[in-house]
């Protein structure tokens, strides 16, 4: 597939469900905040369309219009596409792992946890930027959404924990920001957890989206516990279950044969080491 121009895009609503919860607001994320990129298998009336952003990408259209060589730029990302894809997806790498994911939607009120004294929760501002920049080890993810510290700084989307030093200990961000939902996720230094400051910040973060009019989801992974603990807490409720694919290992030559290849790169979720994602800790 080829990088697709903005000013080129057809009309989102025909490719991707419009105001969809979770991962499913990627393309208005990518297209409100122009982060990401836009792929087709042609420019001039496309067959099939790609919008991919911090290791997430989502697949539609027809898949005979695309080629396994082609999806060689996305190997080590999460891609959600209908069941279709399989086989193409399968014939361009050499492993495909099946990974089940679930959507919460912010439904209940619940009381967020005091911070412990000396640690401050508030909205992320563009002052904050060298702050951001300046996280944990392992912590870039969480504004590689957006394109950066900085860009995740001035997006008014985030609400942070700092502490006496004017350090981030916790964040959480609209991971996706869609027309409808904006998808949260949050990270704590390892330091700091279990110490309520993930439920402080997402409690003020989704108080942030309710108040821009919108609704707040959460994604992660079924098998990561953790995750769905701290959205029931934070008054997240089930709203529908998905399974989206994890590519690896080297991609497959353009000459590859669908038909032969179909399923070979299928590969049980525990057959391969656990890969970072936006997923909420």
């Amino acid at each position: 597939m080829i990088p697709l121009p903005r000013h080129r895009l057809p009309a989102l609503t025909s490719w991707f469900a419009a105001g969809a919860a979770g991962t499913a607001a990627l393309p208005e994320h990518v297209r409100a905040h122009g982060t990401g990129q836009w792929w087709a298998d042609r420019a001039d009336a496309p067959r099939a369309l790609a919008v991919s952003c911090a290791g997430h990408v989502l697949l539609s259209g027809d898949p005979s219009a695309v080629a396994p060589g082609g999806l060689a730029q996305f190997t080590t990302s999460h891609v959600v596409a209908s069941a279709r894809f399989l086989p193409v997806l399968a014939a361009a790498f050499d492993r495909l792992v099946p990974d089940e994911r679930m959507v919460y939607v912010h439904r209940e009120r619940a009381v967020a946890p005091r911070p412990p004294r000396g640690v401050r929760v508030r909205r992320v501002t563009s002052d904050d930027a060298l702050a951001l920049a300046a996280l944990w080890p392992d912590s870039g993810w969480i504004h590689s959404s957006w394109g950066g510290p900085s860009a995740l700084a001035a997006s008014g989307h985030a609400v942070a924990a700092f502490d006496r030093a004017d350090r981030a200990v916790a964040v959480a961000c609209a991971y996706f920001a869609g027309d409808a939902y904006e998808d949260v996720a949050v990270a704590t230094a390892p330091e700091h957890r279990r110490k309520g400051l993930a439920h402080a910040c997402v409690a003020a973060l989704t108080a942030d989206i309710s108040a821009r009019g919108r609704t707040a989801s959460w994604s992660c992974a079924r098998a990561n516990r953790p995750s769905r603990l701290l959205a029931w807490t934070a008054g997240f409720r089930l709203e529908r279950e998905y399974t989206h694919y994890v590519t690896g290992g080297a991609p497959r030559g353009t000459g590859a044969d669908i038909g032969h290849t179909a399923g070979q790169g299928l590969v049980p979720a525990q057959a391969t080491p656990r890969m970072s994602a936006k997923t909420p800790v």
